[in-house]
């Protein structure tokens, strides 16, 4: 069917059909193409007049005769009887037999491996296909369609809207599913996900299976595809799944922020469809319905690699050999058309980085992967934009996506604060926390006094600690621990919890805080060593 016409103008065709209006009459009146109007008419399941014909009534021959006896008189006068019809058995070479027909097939040998196959869904194209390739299969696909269509019948497709697009303007990509693959980790079949990326032109499509998807592994999907078509288009049109669009609004669509930053380094245009509107990107569509009923349907592979081989196989020859429906053209030779129209891709693949959100912390910094990095003044409360990598941690404005901080990535535990950020005087909420801490006890106070005079801001983390501590044992021996601490000199917050943790109601007998007090003063001394290291390299 060449056009989509609308719901009334449908309903107008069929109107006119069923008053026994000719096809030509109905386009002279309508405008409305014969080939068009027929189309409709026979879904509709209207009669549609014989051609040349033009309103006459075809005259019926009479009947013909069955005669069962052997009567062979004949009357003098009257009309010419009709042929007389013998019953019987027609001899067993007869040319019409049905053991004829059915021997007359190529396909009648393989009628068990057909049947078996079609029990699994597949249809007559990947059948031949696994016929030429693995039991040499000699004749074409014709015979292969037609003796599927004698076993299960025949089916209309349905219309679809034609969407043109520019050479090398546009692809489309789309999740589908895949087939059953062994998972190396569970040893069970898995269902695995069929990624699909056609170009716009040329229909070609790269094909991809992964067990999982995310946002990373969604936007090195698309990398991929790119390296294998050899460059990249200009429009990448998708629909609203949550690896790609966070918030689906067909005039301003919120991007994930990986995938967004993927594209523009490949210099692409990510472009989302509307919400439930699958026709605008019916070419991929098409991609993953070809792979899924052609090569994969009822397959099963052992492991992800083989998978992959025998897709890309498939793709090399047959979805590249093809001629396809509405073009008429094979699609390797519009994609050798198309490739010269694409994008060159950047010298450097794309580096990829984590995100998320941090709220700034009362000592200035927010916290990634166990490490602490701070954010410029007045931010304390508030929430930021984090992407960090295994280099660099960076700070990112929630509003306008503005650069707010750089920094080196940092080992767990660590610190990096540039001096501009300290605060000249101690903010509010720590002379806050530290009355808090005076409140819980006298040597409790006295602590968190050292360890702010040691560390400043860097201290925040290890007061809360202290006082949660004095929650969770009771303000008496978090008292106690901490006049351990200072008479020892180690103002550490680990080794108040240890000495709860071991002793909780008493002091620690001298066998106990010796290794303590070592293990400490070697991981204070280490610490010392990384800050006058940061500084210097800072």
């Amino acid at each position: 069917m060449g056009n989509v016409l609308s719901r009334d103008r449908r309903e107008q065709v069929i109107a006119l059909g069923r008053l026994g209006w000719s096809l030509r009459r109905i386009e002279a009146e309508t405008g409305i193409r014969r080939e068009t109007a027929s189309g409709y008419l026979r879904q509709a399941g209207v009669a549609l007049r014989e051609p040349g014909r033009w309103g006459h009534k075809r005259i019926s021959k009479p009947a013909k005769e069955v005669t069962t006896g052997s009567d062979d008189a004949k009357p003098a006068n009257g009309p010419k009887p009709a042929t007389p019809v013998t019953t019987g058995f027609l001899p067993a070479s007869a040319p019409f037999s049905t053991a004829a027909k059915a021997s007359a097939s190529a396909c009648a040998d393989y009628r068990e491996l057909i049947e078996a196959e079609l029990s699994r869904g597949r249809n007559a194209m990947g059948i031949w296909q696994d016929l030429v390739d693995s039991h040499g299969f000699a004749s074409g696909y014709e015979s292969v369609k037609r003796f599927v269509r004698s076993l299960r019948g025949v089916s209309s497709p349905e219309a679809r809207v034609i969407i043109e697009t520019r050479i090398g303007e546009e692809c489309q990509v789309d999740y589908g599913t895949g087939p059953m693959v062994r998972d190396p980790e569970t040893g069970k079949y898995r269902r695995t996900r069929l990624f699909v990326m056609t170009l716009g032109y040329s229909r070609k499509s790269v094909r991809l299976l992964v067990f999982r998807s995310s946002a990373r592994i969604w936007a090195e999907l698309h990398e991929k595809a790119f390296r294998r078509l050899g460059g990249c288009p200009s429009i990448v049109v998708l629909d609203n799944l949550r690896e790609g669009v966070l918030a689906a609004d067909i005039y301003d669509p919120k991007l994930n922020p990986l995938y967004r930053d993927v594209l523009a380094h490949y210099g692409v245009t990510a472009l989302p469809c509307r919400v439930r509107d699958p026709d605008r990107k019916g070419k991929v569509e098409s991609g993953v319905a070809h792979a899924q009923k052609t090569p994969l349907k009822g397959k099963r592979f052992e492991s992800m690699e083989e998978a992959q081989a025998y897709l890309d196989h498939w793709e090399e020859r047959w979805a590249d050999k093809r001629i396809h429906g509405r073009t008429k053209r094979q699609v390797a030779a519009m994609f050798a058309e198309e490739k010269s129209h694409l994008r060159p891709l950047p010298l450097e693949p794309f580096r990829y980085y984590q995100y998320g959100k941090r709220t700034v912390h009362l000592d200035g910094c927010v916290e990634v992967e166990a490490a602490y990095y701070g954010a410029p003044p007045g931010w304390i409360g508030r929430e930021v934009h984090v992407q960090w990598d295994a280099m660099y941690v960076r700070l990112l404005d929630p509003r306008t996506g503005e650069l707010l901080r750089e920094h080196l990535s940092q080992k767990r535990g660590g610190h990096r604060i540039r001096d501009e950020d300290r605060p000249r005087r101690t903010p509010v909420g720590t002379l806050a926390l530290l009355a808090r801490a005076h409140k819980a006890g006298q040597n409790v106070g006295a602590l968190c006094d050292t360890m702010h005079e040691l560390r400043a801001e860097a201290s925040v983390r290890r007061i809360q600690g202290v006082l949660n501590l004095a929650k969770k044992y009771g303000a008496a021996a978090c008292d106690d621990a901490c006049a351990a601490a200072l008479e020892l000199r180690v103002p550490e917050y680990r080794f108040v919890r240890r000495y709860l943790e071991r002793h909780p109601a008493a002091q620690m007998t001298l066998h106990q805080i010796d290794p303590l007090i070592r293990e400490l003063v070697e991981y204070r001394d280490l610490i010392q060593q990384r800050i006058d290291f940061e500084d210097k390299t800072a």
